[in-house]
């Protein structure tokens, strides 16, 4: 929906498409001319390929496997942590609809068998970081409105926090993933996210400090995949790397439907055959922004959009507080994207604050991880029907 207008009172968004470059996301530097992905990218389809592993990792990692798999396949399992929380029971409900099981929600036997033709995948890989990162400016993002508008740019705080969003999972993770700052592997195997006692906390993107992680650094991380950049498929330079730093591919199945289910917590994605091909956790409105039930339209689709905060929208902001116009990027209250919907005011969007989501409440509007919203605005066209239901 470029230059139009696309105006937001529940969720305070009043801005325009924006087209700009993504300052902080490296032009992408690969030898495989038909992958226009970062230098991290997979490699691979969606369905996996063999690959070899130069570094195996010799610890079992089989949530995290799943997890992969999952987000592989469209059913994102939120952030990635070997942990079988709640997105990743909403994310094994919506493979097993789709695959024709009973919707259990858990790990079990006739769906690890279902599972078990992607066993190629491993559940992690290492990478390296790329040389072209240390030209990205990181500044931590204040939490003051004002301070927030004064930049030009709400980008990540550190390296960390990007890498972190890149392969879907936190900080924490990857920490518990390279022990002493070098890949888990045979010689080094270290503690699984799936048992270390270290991984509870999250990682807060207001909350800067010191990065764990350099540039050139090998590092063992989650391997999602389904990141492939066609070249040529996305018109929006900006919006192309802004896709390849979140790891989203470009080859997206179109969706005829979208389905919000508030007591669920969860957006279903189907195709003109009425068959699942997507299920994500996401955040719905609040006690004093309620989901807004009923039949909508997509009007389109915002790319790296600004934000127009106004206190007089928010309940749990003074109204005495200063309007501000706030610059775009990941850390910015929609995040990277805005899915602008037929009721006025309302849309779908990302979140500075991935693992947050399905655990707070929103401004009315419906939330998902930034690379979970990517690939959501990758499905949708003007016209989609969503549907908001209790």
């Amino acid at each position: 929906m470029s230059a139009s207008l696309l105006a937001l009172a529940a969720c305070g968004f009043n801005g325009t498409d924006s087209n700009s470059q993504e300052a902080e996301v490296e032009t992408a530097a690969t030898n495989d001319t038909d992958n226009l992905a970062d230098e991290m990218a997979s490699r691979d389809d969606a369905s996996g390929k063999e690959t070899s592993d130069d570094m195996p990792d010799s610890t079992q990692r089989p949530v995290m496997q799943a997890q992969v798999v999952l987000d592989r396949q469209g059913f994102g399992p939120g952030v990635i942590d070997g942990k079988m929380g709640m997105s990743t029971k909403n994310a094994l409900s919506g493979f097993q609809e789709a695959s024709g099981l009973e919707v259990t929600g858990e790990l079990d036997e006739v769906t690890k068998q279902k599972l078990a033709q992607w066993d190629n995948i491993s559940a992690t890989r290492v990478v390296t970081i790329p040389d072209s990162w240390s030209s990205v400016s990181f500044t931590p993002v204040p939490d003051n409105p004002a301070k927030q508008a004064e930049m030009d740019r709400l980008g990540y705080n550190s390296l960390d926090e990007k890498l972190a969003e890149r392969f879907h999972t936190t900080v924490e993770v990857l920490k518990s993933l390279n022990p002493g700052g070098k890949p888990a592997g045979a010689a080094n195997a270290g503690p699984s996210p799936e048992t270390s006692s270290s991984q509870s906390a999250d990682t807060s993107s207001n909350a800067p400090t010191k990065a764990v992680f350099s540039v050139g650094q090998q590092i063992r991380v989650p391997n999602i995949g389904a990141d492939r950049i066609v070249p040529g498929a996305i018109e929006n330079e900006g919006w192309s790397k802004t896709l390849a730093s979140l790891g989203v591919g470009s080859e997206q199945p179109e969706a005829k439907r979208i389905v919000v289910s508030k007591s669920e917590g969860t957006l279903k994605v189907y195709d003109a055959q009425e068959k699942l091909i997507g299920l994500f956790t996401v955040t719905t409105g609040s006690e004093n922004d309620p989901l807004p039930l009923g039949d909508w339209k997509v009007k389109g689709v915002a790319y790296n959009p600004p934000f127009a905060y106004d206190p007089e929208l928010f309940w749990d902001v003074p109204d005495d507080n200063a309007k501000q116009q706030l610059p775009p990027g990941p850390n910015g209250p929609v995040g990277v994207v805005w899915i602008d919907l037929s009721k006025e005011h309302y849309g779908i969007h990302g979140t500075p604050e991935p693992q947050t989501i399905g655990r707070t409440q929103s401004h009315g509007c419906v939330r998902l991880t930034n690379w979970d919203a990517a690939r959501v605005a990758g499905m949708v066209s003007p016209g989609t029907t969503v549907l908001f239901e209790a």
